[in-house]
């Protein structure tokens, strides 16, 4: 994906979130992949982050702005789920807006040392995408997501958390590094023309990814989509979808050391 696909993902997710907000969508309903939150909750914090984000973009910020998207988010839910999904798109436009009249090489302030535009419309699209399938996940419905924005997604997962910087972020995190730990994931549903393995190498003194299907310790097979929200820590690794062979431990201690919020 680039610049301009995740401009337009930003707001093709917002929608696709907003159309599953029908008059009798319970607002009080428990987040189950985020259970401190309910759903009014999940639709305020993806709806500030749009217009924090936003703002970092339109005022070339090069200090962070008032942390208004991670404050305490109330539990109210007076707005109507068309309201709340009306107010999410729009921030979702205004978000990609500011982000195409600014280009992808627009230096700007960003939570990870990346420091532009690019970084902040690729990080926005995909948190997108999980937390609609956080609300998917709540309502009962099913997702899904198309090939190229899964991959992306996933390739971006491996990069942030293979920054040296996620290690002072989590100091828990170097209890995964060790000797022979390696972990394969492979999408079992992509065309041949789209190879889809990602392998986790914490074997040295830093979590360290790559694109390949060289062997390793624990190996995951499942459809693409599944493995996302596997490792986005959005579901189980249930044996109905996921085929795993060799360390099943070391998966289990991966998985419960790098969840995403």
């Amino acid at each position: 994906m680039d610049f301009a696909g995740h401009c337009s993902e930003i707001v093709t997710q917002a929608r696709l979130l907003g159309s599953c907000l029908t008059e009798g969508t319970d607002l009080t309903a428990t987040v189950p992949s985020c259970p401190d939150w309910n759903l009014a909750q999940l639709l305020r914090h993806l709806g500030e982050v749009y217009r924090w984000a936003e703002e970092i973009v339109r005022t070339r910020a090069t200090q962070p702005p008032p942390e208004t998207a991670l404050r305490v988010l109330s539990r109210d839910t007076t707005q109507s789920p068309a309201e709340f999904g009306d107010w999410l798109t729009e921030g979702a436009e205004l978000l990609a807006a500011a982000l195409r009249a600014a280009g992808p090489d627009t230096k700007i302030w960003t939570p990870l040392p990346h420091g532009n535009t690019a970084f902040l419309a690729r990080r926005m699209a995909h948190e997108s995408v999980i937390h609609r399938a956080d609300a998917a996940l709540t309502l009962g419905t099913g997702f899904t997501v198309e090939q190229p924005v899964a991959l992306d997604a996933l390739d971006e997962w491996m990069e942030l958390g293979s920054l040296p910087e996620m290690l002072d972020f989590h100091p828990d995190r170097r209890a995964l590094l060790g000797p022979g730990r390696t972990l394969r994931f492979h999408a079992t549903d992509t065309p041949p023309e789209t190879p889809a393995d990602w392998l986790v190498d914490l074997t040295g003194d830093a979590l360290a990814w790559r694109r390949t299907r060289e062997p390793a310790a624990v190996t995951v097979n499942a459809p693409l989509t599944d493995l996302l929200l596997l490792i986005y820590g959005r579901r189980p690794a249930d044996k109905e979808t996921f085929v795993i062979t060799g360390d099943k431990q070391l998966l289990e201690f991966w998985l419960s050391l790098v969840n995403f919020e």
